[in-house]
């Protein structure tokens, strides 16, 4: 092992140490609250210059440990667990997504789309499915990743560089997708609550970064094509495939009878898009604002995506689980909601801590104080705009080596950053752009990502040697390319003025 190498396995070893030490999010959230009520306590007897732009006063930290505020807290509690908006919408999302993925419908067209592909084009094929797989949540982990191995094996490839591709695709390109999904308004809420804390009218589209993330597939699909191919795969030439024949899966066909219920329910979704777009077109339409748009917050379509994505999902769903078989009766399809919600049930447990941390926040004017005096000193270095970004991208790729959850990561950094660049008159939507940016592209190398070490066995399958060290040197050129021409990306369309999604804007207030 050379020196250069071996300080990189050190330096690893130490990320993953103390990424171990941290505890739970749920546990961080928890002790954010207290620290919010013992600080609202002590600087609540301080007067602060900083000028609330909400009241035009200077900013009060208001104490939450007095009786009154405990006593509100206490009657507030489960309100604030149940409006936590985030909440409402990961659950109907997922009911929908649910249906699709344990019937059979997702995996289904996923392998259809990969064994229909050219050899010559099998790259990038594969890492377009995996950013596609982001739409339900972990199909990408369990299902996309093997399979490209296995594709990549069965054309006589090696199948490490397939897992390699996937990989990429589907976590260090997460926020990569031209098909919204639930991640989409469960970022947006978190957005939208963070901007509050400095306009409490504000409201943010949950598509405020679809068009920017739809332009990314095509960088993030280039990226893997290249690396894949002229990187990855040369340099595991002389990497044999010694794994035992019996245990390396093999590319099952879809029967005849999933085959034809994939062809029903595609059909079916495509008549689902299609009815929506003929209930859109009319000027009379009842999914249009009273003054005929489409794309204003007050028009019912603005208000029905997380709707819309459950009934695009639980259609085909249905109809791909009673035809293939997968579904006998009602109660299958009950009960793959109900898998569903049992895969949510962490996501549950955390957003309780989470919504009482930020109400406290919130009301305890901290994150307000925060924010404007950051602001201030950000105004005082004079940095630019651009720079202040690229900063938050790469800070935020840091922070992810140690905390996974994009969520949860968000629900932390979201009132800091939001509240503070919203003063720096950068709007909460490219806020929000960056932290995806710099949040997906190293999840790829940090070990304390959960299905890190499934990909490790993905891979051990083939070469009985593969290690933690194996895959971060198969992915590390990945996550450098995606984080820094990502972020090039992003500067680039910010500077050509290109919408970063509907209702989207640069600048707060919009001009």
């Amino acid at each position: 092992m050379t020196s250069q190498s071996s300080w990189t396995m050190r330096a690893l070893d130490k990320v993953e140490r103390v990424g171990n030490k941290l505890p739970d999010p749920a546990i961080i959230f928890a002790f954010c609250l207290f620290v919010v009520w013992i600080l609202s306590a002590l600087l609540s007897n301080f007067t602060f210059s900083a000028i609330d732009p909400r009241s035009g006063e200077a900013v009060v930290v208001n104490n939450l440990l007095t009786g009154d505020s405990l006593a509100d807290f206490l009657s507030r509690m489960v309100k604030i667990f149940t409006g936590f908006a985030p909440l409402g919408v990961v659950l109907v999302a997922m009911l929908g997504v649910g249906v699709a993925e344990h019937s059979g419908f997702i995996s289904a067209g996923l392998k259809r789309m990969l064994d229909r592909t050219p050899k010559s084009m099998l790259t990038p094929m594969v890492v377009l499915v995996a950013i596609v797989s982001h739409t339900a949540t972990d199909a990408g982990y369990v299902l996309v990743i093997p399979l490209a191995g296995v594709i990549f094996y069965a054309m006589g490839r090696h199948p490490l560089a397939g897992i390699a591709a996937a990989f990429a695709g589907v976590s260090g390109g997460f926020c990569a997708n031209f098909i919204p999904s639930a991640i989409d308004p469960l970022l947006q809420s978190f957005t939208q609550s963070a901007a509050q804390i400095i306009d409490p009218d504000i409201q943010i589209n949950p598509l405020n970064n679809w068009f920017f993330n739809s332009a990314s597939t095509l960088l993030i699909v280039s990226i893997g094509w290249y690396l894949t191919d002229k990187v990855i795969e040369p340099r595991l030439k002389d990497v044999e495939v010694d794994g035992d024949p019996e245990e390396i899966p093999k590319f099952d066909e879809l029967t005849d009878k999933q085959s034809k219920a994939l062809r029903y329910a595609s059909l079916t979704m495509l008549a689902g898009i299609i009815g929506l777009v003929a209930l859109l077109v009319p000027e009379s339409s009842p999914m249009r604002a009273p003054d005929g748009q489409l794309t204003s917050f007050a028009a019912p379509v603005m208000q029905s995506i997380v709707p819309l994505i459950f009934l695009l999902f639980l259609l085909p769903g249905i109809v791909f689980g009673f035809m293939s078989g997968s579904f006998k009766s009602t109660k299958d399809m009950i009960d793959s909601m109900t898998k569903a919600m049992q895969g949510m049930s962490y996501y549950i447990v955390m957003a309780f801590f989470c919504a009482l941390f930020i109400d406290a926040f919130g009301k305890s004017n901290l994150g307000a104080l925060l924010a404007i005096e950051g602001a201030e000193t950000l105004k005082a270095l004079q940095l630019p705009s651009m720079v202040t970004i690229v900063g938050i991208i790469f800070l935020t790729a840091f922070v992810n080596l140690f905390v996974g959850s994009s969520s949860a990561k968000w629900a932390l950094l979201g009132p800091i950053f939001v509240p503070m660049l919203m003063q720096l008159n950068i709007s909460p939507d490219l806020t929000q752009a960056a932290y995806r940016l710099g949040d997906s592209s190293s999840n790829i190398i940090t070990p304390l990502m959960p299905y890190f070490p499934l990909v490790v066995v993905y891979c051990q399958r083939y070469v009985k040697s593969t290690g933690i060290g194996t895959l971060l040197s198969m992915m590390l050129p990945y996550t450098i390319c995606i984080l820094t021409l990502w972020t090039i990306f992003l500067l680039g369309y910010w500077a050509l003025g290109i919408p970063l999604g509907i209702q989207a804007n640069y600048v707060y207030p919009a001009g």
